[in-house]
């Protein structure tokens, strides 16, 4: 079913916050936007598995994805979260080998997906979808290259620290106190971000509200104090 007929402004709206169509001039947003196929997934439901064809990216419109990894023995690795202007699967109309992770729904998800003639139409155009799509390579790469050097030099206390930090800054910019993550993100998830096991980020958990870092409301996981909870990440 095109964009067209869900509602041209809140795809629209979704597109401007995806840092893909930065620069983009309203009347080519929309254009762009009735070529576009919005799609609804339920909570825990696969978007694509790692391995499969891909001919598509998406842009998140509502609710949260979370792309992984799964080793031999079948433990899941979380790479990343996106939320609402995200974007994702890219990659596979660039270079057209098959899908290199898993995504799936957190929660309630839509999505919008631009097929490969309407990719190839922009990058190769005059459009600023070409560089934007190459600045955001190139943050991708930056956070790898982060990721890795936190695997080298922090515990994972201090893993667990840098990525609550960094939730807390996407839930919440620019606030610095009782800051709230999602209901969606379990201890599970946390423990697929960090490298960890569910029990040690329990107790790792608990020793951060025991600090006063960290509390919890009504299941929700609160930041009391994040620039203490930030200091506990540096290496």
């Amino acid at each position: 079913m095109t964009t067209a007929r869900f509602g041209l402004e809140v795809a629209c709206a979704a597109m401007a916050r995806s840092p893909l169509f930065h620069g983009i001039a309203d009347d080519e947003l929309t254009r762009i936007a009735l070529m576009m196929i919005r799609h609804r997934y339920r909570k825990d439901e696969v978007i694509f598995h790692e391995g499969d064809p891909g001919d598509s990216l998406h842009v998140v419109v509502e609710g949260r994805v979370k792309i992984t990894r799964e080793s031999a023995e079948g433990e899941e690795a979380i790479v990343v979260v996106l939320q609402a202007g995200d974007s994702f699967g890219e990659l596979v109309l660039l270079d057209g080998a098959p899908r290199s992770a898993t995504a799936t729904a957190m929660e309630a998800t839509e999505t919008m997906t631009m097929a490969r003639s309407t990719f190839v139409e922009l990058v190769e155009g005059g459009s600023p979808f070409r560089t934007q799509l190459l600045t955001g390579i190139a943050r991708r790469i930056r956070r790898l290259t982060d990721q890795l050097a936190e695997v080298h030099f922090l515990d994972l206390a201090g893993r667990l620290a840098l990525q609550l930090t960094r939730l807390a800054e996407e839930a919440e910019p620019g606030a610095t106190t009782d800051i709230t993550l999602s209901r969606s993100l379990t201890q599970s998830d946390l423990a697929s971000m960090v490298g960890g096991t569910r029990q040690r980020v329990n107790q790792i958990i608990g020793d951060f509200a025991d600090e006063g870092l960290i509390t919890h409301d009504g299941g929700n996981l609160v930041i009391r104090d994040l620039e203490r909870l930030r200091s506990r990440s540096s290496w």
